[in-house]
């Protein structure tokens, strides 16, 4: 269940005005959890839905989400029992074949992901991963764009959750592979191994293992958590379910190449 916000609406108006001018102006803020003591996750998941609100009203539109702390050393390190998500939004799709300028955001780093694009619209509160698969159009190799507004990464759960989970946009290879044609071809979503390459070198190997043990039973909590919040996953949206490995940052002149066993290569180059 939701559970009712700790803070009061203005508070909440308040912070939501704070990310947005961080992220407007590159001016990172304190921890929301410093500014606003005893802000809980339902606080925060209002802040984000706030923000989203006011892009979509300005014309942007909703692409898909993310799922975040999706490994068990994130959620220790968080004190958490469960991953949070965020919004991508169309603005927040960056392709492989033009660089993004680093100086857009605030601390930029890369994560490696596989991503769900979804055929149909998924079921809410009782999602199984029967059903993810049954609604995943395609498996695509992907490298998600996460960034901070608050200083200095400095976050505590309520932070990154208000701060659209740490979410600044996604970049999505050419393959485009159905669950069935993975599972002909031998390949578990739940065991693809993933290389990630800097400038050539290789930095990280990681699998999607990594992704609380299934990247579907991800997806399926995402769909069953967002119901919470009358959100529904739709047709055409994009799931992101957790890292591989773990993030790096991108300045300016990155280049970075991320391989999946069996699925395909995704880029991305920084300006």
């Amino acid at each position: 269940m939701r559970g009712t916000p700790v803070l009061d609406s203005t508070q909440r108006t308040t912070a939501a005005e704070l990310l947005w001018a961080a992220e407007r102006d590159l001016a990172p803020i304190s921890p929301l959890t410093e500014t606003f003591p005893g802000i809980d996750v339902v606080d925060a998941y209002e802040i984000q839905l706030g923000n989203i609100r006011r892009r979509l009203a300005a014309g942007a539109r909703v692409r898909g989400h993310k799922v975040g702390l999706s490994s068990p050393v994130m959620q220790q390190m968080m004190g958490v029992d469960e991953p949070d998500y965020g919004h991508l939004l169309d603005s927040m799709v960056f392709s492989q074949d033009v660089p993004i300028p680093a100086a857009a955001f605030c601390y930029p780093r890369i994560e490696v992901e596989i991503g769900y694009l979804l055929g149909s619209a998924l079921p809410g509160a009782d999602c199984t991963e029967a059903d993810v698969l049954a609604a995943t159009e395609y498996i695509v190799p992907s490298l998600e764009l996460i960034d901070s507004r608050i200083v200095d990464w400095r976050i505590k759960l309520a932070d990154t959750i208000a701060d659209n989970a740490s979410s600044a946009g996604v970049i999505l290879g050419a393959a485009r592979k159905t669950p069935a044609e993975l599972a002909a071809a031998g390949v578990d979503l739940s065991d693809i191994d993933a290389v990630l390459y800097v400038g050539g070198d290789e930095v990280a190997r990681g699998n999607t293992s990594a992704v609380l043990g299934n990247p579907t039973a991800c997806v399926a909590w995402l769909a069953r958590k967002v119901a919470d919040f009358g959100v529904k996953l739709e047709a055409g949206h994009l799931i992101l379910p957790g890292s591989c490995t773990r993030a790096f940052d991108a300045g300016p002149g990155s280049e970075f190449r991320a391989e999946f066993a069996g699925l395909g290569t995704v880029t991305a180059t920084f300006s």
